[in-house]
């Protein structure tokens, strides 16, 4: 007997997403708004995880910078989306950079606005303007590729099945993930596909 329950991890054909970079690199473009020096970089992330690590590395990279604000969209059903504003106005800056990747219809990346105050206040439809356009000017300096989507199956069976399991999952370059056996020695694993 088979179990097998699945879903839609990445997103339909028409998503795109970054072309991934080596470790440390990544695309960057700026502006100087009212003294104020804005600087957009944005990578390729499949995880929040991989995000998080990617805006801490940013942050260590510019300590004097006043705010390193940042955005993530990652996967398509379910959609994983996370933003900061780090200290500027509640939405004027988080908001406005997931509008960026979000509008520009990338997924798997994570987009990192640092700001160099330069002591003119800009007023929120000003930093909105400023973090959004930012962001777009970074996500658009970057190179895109097609995301193509891949399902998940968690599948159930006896052990005796698991040759089988694993040679089908190589035959269609699937990943196996998640084994696991159960009380009664059934295996359960989770197999991704392109």
């Amino acid at each position: 007997v088979l179990h097998v329950s699945s879903r839609l991890l990445s997103t339909a054909p028409q998503h795109q997403t970054l072309e991934e970079l080596q470790d440390g690199e990544y695309y960057s473009d700026d502006q100087i708004i009212k003294k104020s020096h804005f600087i957009g970089i944005t990578k390729h992330c499949t995880t929040w995880d991989s995000a998080k690590i990617f805006v801490d590395s940013i942050r260590a990279e510019h300590p004097k910078a006043r705010h390193v604000c940042f955005a993530f969209v990652g996967g398509f059903n379910p959609k994983t989306e996370r933003c900061s504003d780090d200290g500027e106005p509640t939405g004027t800056a988080g908001n406005p950079i997931l509008g960026a990747i979000n509008g520009e219809d990338i997924s798997d990346t994570v987009c990192i606005v640092v700001r160099y105050s330069g002591g003119i206040k800009l007023g929120a439809g000003g930093l909105i303007r400023a973090y959004g356009g930012t962001a777009r000017m970074a996500l658009r300096a970057a190179e895109k590729k097609i995301l193509i989507p891949k399902s998940s199956a968690r599948v159930s069976t006896s052990s005796s099945n698991a040759g089988q399991i694993y040679a089908t999952s190589m035959k269609h370059s699937g990943v196996v993930e998640g084994e696991t056996y159960n009380d009664v020695g059934d295996l359960e694993v989770t197999i991704t596909c392109d």
